[in-house]
């Protein structure tokens, strides 16, 4: 049963797969806000590539669990960062929250990340390794799976708008 409170709708999905551009929109939608749990630790702790370099993955991993547990609090879109659903804890607390996963190809990955600074995705060979470790948690967690490749995100957004229409309960 998904609960009545806290989030509204949560994004998961690959790196670089749309997911705060898709969530920036559809909050706007909504007229909600957005939470982006990946900016939320970078506002409290620093820029992520330096947390993984300076403190390792680990450290990072514990913010980000920090930042999604008070996400998932508040009436909003909340946006994870690609490996937040590695936390059982996290995996737990979606179960009771509609999600939605963003995917993309490889060809887009490519175009997408190029030259960002991924700790762990730093070209489309890791990014599609890292994504394919982790595609069954974001399928078992999705309640619906949108490809971004050659969407639109305004569009993406407002599909997933339409759908939260069809779950009211």
């Amino acid at each position: 049963m998904l609960n009545d409170g806290g989030a509204i709708v949560v994004i998961i999905g690959a790196p670089g797969s749309g997911k705060t551009k898709v969530g920036k929109r559809l909050a706007k939608i909504l007229d909600v806000p957005l939470i982006d749990t990946d900016k939320v630790v970078v506002a409290s702790h620093g820029p992520i590539p330096e947390l993984f370099t300076e403190f390792g993955e680990e450290y990072f991993r514990e913010r980000e669990r920090e930042a999604v547990a008070n996400a998932l609090l508040e009436p909003a879109v909340v946006t994870l960062g690609g490996g937040a659903v590695l936390d059982l804890n996290t995996r737990a607390d979606l179960a009771s929250h509609r999600v939605v996963q963003l995917t993309m190809s490889k060809t887009a990955a490519r175009l997408r990340i190029a030259g960002t600074k991924r700790p762990l995705a730093k070209n489309a060979d890791e990014w599609a390794k890292l994504v394919e470790a982790r595609q069954p948690i974001y399928d078992e967690l999705s309640l619906l799976t949108i490809d971004t490749s050659l969407k639109p995100m305004e569009k993406v957004a407002r599909e997933i708008a339409d759908w939260l229409g069809t779950q009211q309960q």
